[in-house]
């Protein structure tokens, strides 16, 4: 595990934060000034909790049931009963790395000191993610609205040393077995914990914040291999000039755009688009990638707003505020990062239709400009690349029907108290699928582009230094080059690996510079 540490309550939880306790093991730990807040807040829920007076959460039931008074002995009940009762999730495991972002971000609401819950709860918060437990969490029970409550609620659980989690050596055990294993004592919650600790976004948020991580990498390799696609079909570089991006001032199109410029430098390849097979302009799939690359790199932007908004909220209810009061509040509906989760799917989308489009023009020797069909050694005898553009489709065919949108339904719940939820999780879930098509689909275009541009070179025609630099990585990576057909299915799993990693951007930067 990563030894850097994440510091809770200091200054505004980061996505890089998140992206660094999730997804690379690095140690969490509260500060003083977290300790403070979560000590004041509790001693205003203490005071509510010896009151007469009802206050939801602290002394009363919950949703639906909240009429009712609980009597003081039956509050730890009440707070165990919630968390057992709403560990209801079904379906295959949850990725580590989205458990670990969830339990995180609930402890940074939790450290803000407006849940009223105890310094030695959120320790043991901590103390689960830096012991490297990990608590099984299921594919379905979260609404996204008075928070992710079941797959919140699993984690929950495993604090209090019940169910299951995964230890640090991937073995699922039952919670309570891994917590003495660790010397965690297991957590006896008390009057408004177990409500609050399964009351948020986090779900949610956490999947967001790595979707924005990984497409950030994606949309970088895919101005890459489009650039290639344009060299490899003998494409003009002069759509890219910067004075023409100006006057359509889209801040992600001129990025696209300059990234495409950069990696074209000195091609030998562009500008032959009026030699042996004249044409005045090139497809719309060439021509219009900054324009396409760029609107999905606004997006990113915008959600990428909403995930720093969102990671400098409190999400609870009630909520303890500064003036002694615990309000109920609406704070835990999804809606805002529920509907950025279904644009970036869409976005997405739109992303892996464009790069297919370019594959298949690749793979056709009447749209190719000379190359050979298929990109085929001896084509009828070979097939080249035919079924690579196959696989490639049916996963934009898939990213199509993740497109849709989940924010736009609604099934109300809770004996009709909550009758209109955000359903962000399953856009949450969805998003990851697309993201790992996406992932998969510009890996073909690379693998396909990178084909070309060599069959290109062996007719004399020079790449640009970075195209050269991505081929070359991509062939140390074990994605092999032109030839006779053979088993194309280890290529394009190196090739995937290549572009998910990030290393195609790695391989052209010191050609280019660093790109956006």
């Amino acid at each position: 595990m990563d030894m850097h540490t994440v510091v809770v309550g200091t200054s505004k939880t980061t996505a890089e934060d998140v992206v660094a306790v999730a997804r690379h093991g690095a140690r969490v730990e509260l500060s003083a000034a977290a300790v403070e807040a979560l000590a004041a807040a509790r001693l205003i829920v203490d005071a509510l909790a010896a009151a007469p007076e009802p206050v939801y959460g602290v002394s009363t039931g919950f949703g639906a049931l909240a009429s009712r008074h609980i009597s003081p002995e039956l509050r730890g009940r009440l707070q165990r009963n919630i968390v057992r009762s709403h560990a209801a999730g079904m379906g295959p495991r949850v990725e580590r790395e989205v458990v670990r972002a969830l339990m995180f971000l609930r402890l940074k609401t939790v450290a803000s000191g407006h849940t009223g819950v105890r310094p030695e709860v959120a320790q043991t918060m901590a103390d689960l993610l830096n012991a490297g437990i990990t608590p099984v969490v299921h594919e379905y029970g979260s609404l996204g609205c008075s928070g992710d409550l079941a797959p919140l609620s699993h984690c929950a659980l495993a604090l209090m040393g019940e169910g299951d989690a995964e230890g640090p050596d991937g073995t699922v055990r039952p919670a309570g077995e891994l917590l003495a294993a660790h010397g965690i004592t297991p957590v006896e919650l008390r009057e408004k914990e177990g409500l609050a600790l399964l009351n948020g976004t986090d779900g949610m948020l956490g999947m967001l914040v790595l979707a924005l991580a990984d497409l950030k990498n994606l949309y970088t390799s895919a101005d890459i291999t489009a650039a290639l696609t344009l060299e490899a079909l003998l494409g003009t570089d002069r759509v890219l000039a910067p004075e023409l991006h100006a006057i359509r001032p889209h801040p992600g199109q001129g990025v696209s755009a300059d990234n495409m410029l950069r990696v074209l430098a000195g091609s030998g390849l562009t500008g032959h688009h009026q030699d042996a097979a004249p044409r005045v302009q090139d497809a719309y799939s060439v021509r219009c990638a900054p324009q396409v690359n760029g609107a999905g790199r606004d997006t990113l932007d915008y959600a990428a707003v909403v995930a720093d908004r969102e990671l400098a909220s409190s999400v609870d209810n009630p909520v303890v505020l500064p003036d002694g009061r615990v309000e109920s509040n609406g704070n835990f509906h999804g809606a805002p990062v529920g509907y950025v989760l279904d644009f970036l799917a869409i976005v997405a989308a739109d992303l892996g239709s464009i790069c297919e489009r370019r594959t298949d023009r690749l793979l056709d020797k009447n749209r190719s400009h000379g190359l050979p069909p298929f990109l085929a050694d001896d084509a009828g005898v070979d097939s080249g690349l035919m079924i690579a553009q196959y696989t490639q489709a049916a996963l934009v065919s898939e990213m199509k029907r993740l497109a849709a949108p989940a924010s736009v339904d609604s099934i109300p719940s809770s004996a009709m108290q909550e009758d209109h939820v955000s359903m962000g999780w399953s856009a949450a879930r969805k998003l990851r699928t697309a993201v790992d098509n996406l992932a998969r689909i510009v890996a073909v275009e690379l693998y396909a582009a990178t084909r070309a541009v060599e069959l290109r070179a062996a007719d004399g025609l020079t790449p640009a230094p970075a195209s050269r630099a991505a081929v070359d990585a991509l062939r140390a990576a074990g994605a092999e080059g032109p030839g006779p057909d053979r088993f194309l299915a280890p290529d394009l799993a190196a090739a995937d690996t290549f572009v998910r990693e990030g290393r195609l951007v790695a391989a052209v930067e010191p050609v280019t510079g660093p790109l956006a």
